[in-house]
């Protein structure tokens, strides 16, 4: 139903010359029509415009529905598609299964064994002491001069009471020290130089659990000898030979152990890891510190 008196608008004039006015508006639209005849003028040339366009796409009408736009093709090519869909999915997910099952079958020969938190020590220490052993402008943080505040800042830092061994017995001075990062907290590097200007760094840090014989490992040209000792890890790393390493790392061992002499030699006489030789009776296990396979005897 129309509202009484509405005001006639362009949508009663549209639906009038579509021939959509319900018969009440219809009366109410031509006596308004009748009063307005310029509106009426508007009216005519609005019929006019819808039979010429009538006339001018009537052959439109009489042509056949395009296949792709019947009802029953386009159902049809909707199910292709969705089949091609499943198709799709389907063959992504046997891949991705493939590959998780060949990965899964396949990462026994691929993955190395976990390296123990013991040579993680050895291989953090071997690759500071090639970064900082060279530099000639600063390869301490604080220098030898200021030996107390060193000590007393790293210990601090590491949490742990630290001393700086003297090794003049082995012919090295201390130059000082630094603070490096490391994966579970702080670790500190003390450096010593010789008269010749070989230089030698031992790396400590917190963190470490139980106690280890001493370790030794050659990766290129730097040897490391490294243990655990009353929760702090060790090493001692050099550009030199085993036997003078090794007098070092006794040196330092004394000045930081209250064990003595004779757990240093029990140290010893446990397991000892050496660079590779062709020894029999030795079992060979991975380096992981560089090409250089290392033997346990």
């Amino acid at each position: 139903m129309t509202e009484p008196n509405k005001p006639i608008g362009d949508d009663d004039l549209q639906a009038l010359v579509d021939g959509r006015l319900p018969p009440e508006r219809l009366s109410e639209v031509e006596d308004y029509l009748a009063h307005h005849p310029e509106i009426a003028a508007r009216v005519e040339g609005y019929r006019e415009q819808r039979a010429n366009l009538r006339d001018r796409l009537q052959h439109k009408a009489r042509e056949p529905i395009p296949s792709r736009l019947r009802i029953a093709n386009i159902r049809a090519d909707r199910q292709r598609a969705s089949r091609h869909r499943f198709t799709a999915i389907a063959a992504a997910m046997s891949w991705i299964a493939l590959g998780l099952g060949a990965g899964w079958y396949g990462h026994g020969f691929l993955q190395k064994p976990a390296l123990p938190a013991l040579g993680f020590v050895a291989s953090d220490a071997i690759a500071a002491h090639r970064t900082f052993v060279v530099d000639v402008a600063h390869p301490v943080e604080v220098e030898a001069a200021r030996e107390e505040h060193l000590v007393q800042w790293l210990s601090r830092r590491l949490g742990k009471p630290l001393k700086a061994p003297d090794l003049k017995s082995t012919g090295f001075q201390l130059m000082g020290g630094r603070l490096l990062p490391a994966a579970q907290g702080p670790a500190a590097q003390f450096m010593y130089q010789d008269e010749r200007g070989q230089r030698l760094t031992l790396y400590v840090r917190a963190g470490e659990t139980g106690e280890t014989a001493f370790r030794f490992v050659r990766d290129g040209q730097v040897a490391s000898f490294y243990w655990l000792d009353r929760g702090l890890g060790y090493a001692i790393s050099g550009e030199t030979d085993r036997d003078r390493l090794l007098n070092a790392a006794e040196a330092v061992y004394h000045q930081i152990s209250t064990s003595g002499p004779s757990n240093f030699r029990a140290m010893l006489a446990g397991v000892v890891v050496d660079s590779f030789s062709n020894t029999s009776n030795q079992s060979q296990t991975n380096n992981y510190f560089g090409n250089t396979p290392w033997i346990v005897r």
